[in-house]
């Protein structure tokens, strides 16, 4: 393996991120020096990146088996620390396995170990016990998000894996809340704990909205006043966030949904087109509260409140993220109880506003990625080589294994699939078309 660049300052330069924030420095300098570490920090504050940059400076580039070992609670989780691995630009292999693929496919993954393995606990797990993964070089573990890894009932298999990796150096945790109690089975004897959860770094603006009449004209009006800003639609139950969509449809209100119930691929998509701007609504479940990451956002909207303060706070920390202001919008009903937990939030009255603008953006598949040597640069080149768009009409690109997700003006998104379906791309034909 050659060419590994683990100097921080030069991933740092790759990823265009200026400085690191105070969580992250200190989590970095405590990681390099000891053994067990817990940070507790609000979701969007960049854990990811404070635990990623220590470890890798600790991957040895002549094994080649797994050295460092990611377990998160979510699919969606997965995938996108795999991306963040592949963005720092170390040279390492990574990859990441979940529920709800193909675990044939990730056999074959497997068969050449990665350095860095990404995954959730219950498909790590299932790995582990078909022997795929060879686990004497896993000095380094990370269980991001734990708590809520605990919460949705992987307490057995993350034991299990636990109890299984008999080279553990360094071991750490994160969370996004309070846990009096480490897990035993991490069998911590003296961690470190780094407690950011009550350091204010941003504004939120928090709002109840009365509806005189009916929520959804109530949300409507919301948006409207709200314009061209990105934001969360939170519901608590499917059956609602079925019935809110079927109603901003016939509104026209562009918007993309999250929710347990969708298959995988149109839940990566959602989450794509939301990252890229191609769709500025995201409504969603609990699901989207944490576990995923997600830029900051302008607002966010309970459409529903939630049962719990705790989930409530997640919600919340979706927006005013990183020192950047935020909102939140609580709708309530005429026949709504307010929470003991919302009491105190201040009420602002939202009459109609104008008309919600279209979206710029639009999202395209291309049907070639990494494993067809496929880059970043190479399919910037092609849609501005010979699609003709401007660096502008150009936005933000995603590379996966097998495809790639590109978002380019939505007035020359037509005109590119027509141009450019089934011309060549680095030697092969690659397919084209909108995922709207």
């Amino acid at each position: 393996m050659n060419n590994q660049i683990k100097n921080q300052s030069q991933i740092l330069q790759k990823m265009g991120i200026e400085k690191l924030n105070p969580m992250q420095n200190e989590a970095i300098e405590t990681i390099k020096t000891s053994n067990e570490v817990l940070i507790l920090s609000p979701t969007g504050t960049g854990k990811t990146l404070a635990f990623l940059l220590p470890l890798i400076e600790r991957l040895d580039p002549s094994l080649t088996e797994t050295q460092l070992l990611i377990l998160v609670p979510a699919r969606e989780l997965a995938i996108q620390i795999e991306q963040v691995v592949r963005d720092m630009g170390t040279g390492y292999k990574v990859n990441a396995v979940y529920g709800g693929r193909s675990g044939s496919k990730e056999k074959i993954e497997l068969t050449h170990a990665p350095t860095i393995l990404v995954g959730t606990p219950g498909r790590v797990a299932d790995h582990i016990r078909r022997e795929r993964i060879t686990l004497s070089g896993i000095k380094n573990l990370v269980i991001d998000e734990f708590d809520k890894s605990l919460e949705i009932g992987f307490e057995k298999e993350m034991k299990e894996i636990v109890g299984a990796l008999y080279s553990l150096e360094r071991k750490i945790l994160t969370s996004a809340t309070h846990k009096d109690v480490v897990p035993e089975f991490m069998k911590f004897s003296n961690p470190v704990s780094l407690d950011y959860l009550n350091t204010p770094s941003s504004a939120l603006d928090l709002s109840w909205v009365h509806s005189p009449n009916n929520t959804l004209d109530t949300l409507l009006n919301l948006l409207e006043n709200l314009g061209d800003k990105r934001g969360i639609i939170f519901c608590n139950l499917k059956d609602t966030l079925d019935g809110v969509s079927e109603f901003l449809n016939e509104n026209k209100v562009e918007h993309t949904c999250f929710f347990g119930g969708m298959e995988q691929i149109d839940r990566e998509r959602s989450l794509i087109q939301f990252r890229n701007s191609s769709q500025r609504t995201l409504l969603a479940t609990d699901l989207a509260a944490r576990g995923i990451d997600i830029p900051g956002l302008d607002y966010i909207i309970h459409y529903e409140m939630p049962q719990r303060e705790e989930e409530f706070t997640h919600r919340n920390g979706r927006t005013a993220r990183m020192n950047s202001d935020g909102a939140a919008y609580c709708i309530k009903g005429k026949n709504d109880k307010i929470a003991d937990y919302a009491q105190k939030i201040k009420t602002e009255t939202i009459t109609a506003g104008t008309e919600i603008p279209t979206n710029k953006w639009e999202t395209l598949f291309i049907s070639g990625g990494r494993k067809d040597k496929i880059s970043k640069g190479d399919l910037a080149g092609f849609l501005i080589k010979q699609g003709g768009l401007k660096n502008e009409e150009l936005g933000v690109i995603e590379l996966k294994t097998d495809c790639a997700f590109v978002a380019v003006w939505h007035s020359k998104a037509a005109m590119i699939c027509k141009e450019l379906n089934n011309e060549r791309l680095k030697k092969r034909k690659v397919r084209i078309h909108s995922i709207k």
